[in-house]
């Protein structure tokens, strides 16, 4: 939009993008589509792009009988996307078809667990080849698969990481990364973020700190959070913070060599260290490199190093949580705390370890895992052969696709396309963040307040999306942020569909 004055409005004023009315203003989504000469139907989307893949056709129970199923005999708990639920029958690399043969392009990669690809053929090749062998042994016996995989997957890690338990989920695996913590420091008490999500055991329930996960039982002894340090929606931070090829709008008085915002935030640390630490000690801090379910935060240059050295002076280990940025999501390393120029003590990772299959570990060094030799320590499925095979085929494909590279060559191409839509549209797109493949769009109603867009509007942008064939993920506190975290081979010409679908999706909601 050029620089006007909206003559037919006896109140907004438009200097380029911006209304100055737009922190009182009702009507300024009205405002912002009448001073704009752009229609939805003007709007052009490039066709989805071509894929030689075709479905099987669906043979499973029809749609209603499925949502009866749900309804009746599923934890009522469950919750679907979409006004229609899609009914997913097949996929195939960045791919996924419903029941009726209807092909999406998936951002959300099964909330950022496939990792390679729907359906990998290499993958699917190792694991059908190891099902004609053995499915499962105890690890009481020896078995080739969990020694291989075992030794390639401590093989990405720096440091003194060398020893590795295998677990079934990311909730498992930050459940014994807390106790762990405790057993090895003989302090109890651990630390994590506001707005962290580290999984819905009855132990990791207490490390997250989302209420609309929490639930109204004891369950959160000895955790305390600290202050978020998000330079978007935090107390400080803005356009000099971010490890990102987009940074926010807001102002701030850091600048490019020294994020002023970092040390208030340790300072926040600090202060929750210097009231809640029993005999100044602590036994652990949970940070996930890039917060995932919170919205796809990252934290201000420099802070998680800073961080971890503050809890090291406080007798604690610290724990990365890799469940959603491990496995070269972020692009520039394999693992997202690498980005932050620090070493944790332990680690845990889950989803794209499996690329869909139900597999996690933690990992740490061999001084805090000789705690746990303390006594019997076991689990059944663990690494066992099915599972071990899947992870060291993952690996493969990592390495044969050169996936790590194109997160980080097409995540930065997707992240540029989106802040071209922040800048389109700033009144709703208050801002666009992440590395790699690892990305968040955060819709608003007020740039300036960064008041969250009302729910019933984002729904109605991200179901138009859907309906134009790209799946978007849903996230952030609000519910405000759109998920971007798809099979880390898509390509640039899904981006520039996928960016093609939401700018019509967004100007056709600014026209309603």
């Amino acid at each position: 939009m050029n620089a006007c004055q909206v003559l037919w409005c006896k109140q907004e004023v438009f200097i380029g993008h911006r209304c100055t009315f737009a922190r009182t203003c009702k009507r300024i989504q009205t405002c912002y589509q009448r001073a704009s000469s752009l229609s939805a139907k003007d709007v052009v989307v490039p066709p989805m792009p071509v894929t030689s893949f075709q479905p099987d056709p669906y043979e499973g129970p029809d749609f209603d009988k499925i949502r009866s199923i749900r309804a009746n005999h599923l934890n009522p708990a469950l919750f679907t996307y979409y006004k229609t639920p899609l009914l997913i029958h097949q996929g195939h690399m960045q791919w996924l078809f419903d029941h009726n043969g209807v092909r999406y392009l998936d951002l959300f990669g099964g909330i950022v667990t496939v990792s390679v690809g729907h359906c990998h053929p290499k993958v699917n090749e190792a694991t059908k080849k190891q099902l004609d062998k053995v499915w499962h042994t105890t690890n009481i016996y020896l078995h080739p698969k969990i020694h291989e995989y075992a030794e390639r997957l401590v093989a990405t890690l720096p440091g003194d990481l060398k020893v590795v338990y295998f677990v079934n989920s990311g909730s498992e695996a930050n459940d014994l990364a807390m106790m762990m913590a405790r057993m090895y420091t003989g302090c109890y008490d651990l630390i994590s973020f506001r707005n962290a999500y580290h999984g819905m055991s009855p132990a990791t329930n207490g490390l997250t700190a989302h209420s609309t996960w929490r639930f109204n039982v004891a369950g959160n002894f000895g955790i305390h959070q600290t202050m978020n340090a998000d330079p978007y929606r935090g107390e400080w931070g803005g356009k000099h913070c971010r490890d990102s090829p987009v940074q926010t709008t807001r102002s701030c008085n850091c600048s490019p060599g020294q994020c002023v915002a970092s040390g208030k935030y340790v300072d926040q640390l600090e202060e929750v260290l210097r009231y809640s630490a029993p005999k100044g000690r602590v036994g652990g801090f949970f940070a996930e490199s890039i917060q995932g379910v919170g919205g796809t935060v990252q934290y201000p240059k420099g802070f998680l190093k800073s961080a971890f050295n503050l809890i090291r002076n406080y007798g604690g280990v610290c724990i990365a949580d890799e469940v959603q940025t491990g496995f070269g999501r972020t692009g520039e390393h394999f693992w997202g705390f690498e980005g932050h120029d620090a070493i944790p003590d332990i680690v845990t990772m889950a989803k794209g370890m499996g690329n869909g299959y139900p597999m996690a570990a933690v990992v740490t060094t061999p001084a805090i895992a000789k705690t746990m030799s303390a006594a019997l320590h076991f689990n059944t499925f663990g690494g066992n052969p099915v599972a071990s095979t899947v992870g060291m085929a993952v690996l493969d494909a990592i390495e044969a696709d050169q996936t790590q590279a194109n997160c980080r060559n097409v995540g930065t191409y997707f992240l540029l396309e989106l802040a071209k839509l922040r800048d389109e549209f700033p009144n709703l797109v208050g801002d666009v963040r992440g590395k790699g493949l690892m990305i968040g769009v955060e819709l608003v109603s007020d740039p300036e307040t960064r008041a969250p867009l009302a729910p019933a509007d984002v729904l109605a942008i991200w179901e138009q999306c859907k309906d134009m064939g790209v799946l978007y993920g849903k996230g952030g506190f609000f519910g405000n942020v759109f998920r971007i975290k798809p099979p880390m081979c898509i390509t640039k010409s899904d981006v520039d569909f996928a960016v093609a679908v939401l700018r019509k999706s967004i100007v056709s909601f600014l026209e309603k």
